[in-house]
Formats: C-alpha cells, sequence, structure tokens
C-alpha cells in the first residue's frame, strides 16, 4: 500500500479514536443525542474531526479512487456542508453518522491498515 494512502487512513483512524474520546470524556454513560446537543464544543470538535476525516478519504480517492470504505461519499458531502454550509449543520445529521457510520469506519481503516 503506497505510504501516502497509509498517512490518511492513519488520519482517518486518529479521527475516529479522538470522536470517541470526546464522546467518552464529555458524555459518559449519558452518550445521547440531547447531551450532544447540550455542549457546543464536543459539536465544533466533532465536526472538525468529520472535516479531517472528509478531506482524507477525498484526497485518498484521488490517488486510490476504489479505496473500500462504505460511507465515503456520504462521509464527503457532510465534510463539504460542514466547511462551506456551516449555518446550515444538521446535528441530527452529525450524531447519526456518529452512531451509524463511525464504528463501520472504524472497522474499515482498521481492516486496510492490517
Amino acid at each position: 500500500m503506497d505510504n501516502e494512502i497509509k498517512k490518511y487512513l492513519f488520519d482517518i483512524q486518529e479521527s475516529v479514536y479522538s470522536i470517541e474520546n470526546y464522546l467518552d470524556n464529555h458524555l459518559g454513560e449519558q452518550r445521547n443525542f440531547f447531551a450532544y446537543m447540550e455542549n457546543k464544543m464536543l459539536r465544533r470538535a466533532i465536526e472538525r474531526e468529520f472535516e479531517i476525516i472528509g478531506e482524507a478519504i477525498n484526497r485518498m480517492l484521488k490517488i486510490a479512487p476504489d479505496i473500500s470504505i462504505s460511507s465515503k461519499n456520504q462521509i464527503i458531502g457532510m465534510r463539504n456542508r460542514v466547511i462551506h454550509g456551516y449555518d446550515k449543520i444538521d446535528d441530527e445529521i452529525i450524531w447519526g453518522t456518529i452512531v451509524r457510520h463511525l464504528p463501520i469506519i472504524k472497522q474499515e481503516v482498521s481492516k486496510l491498515l492490517e
């Protein structure tokens, strides 16, 4: 595997771990949408990590268009919305991505790095 692709995969992996740590440290056992909504700093930190994930995937796809990350287009789209449409960020979509897609991304990236 190309070293540049590995770098992007490590960046994605690090951002996934950061999101998990933010949630654990700020929400603990109370990991739900309403607790997430009450913490603006947490929301902004997680949005930034998704920007990094989306940008890394976008750059990786330019080198290896058939890389196996299932929600790559959705993540890139969300990254674009967070960066360019900050006033149109849908917190429910971000939360849904955390719950549904983040565990899958984590698993796929780990598998690609093996």
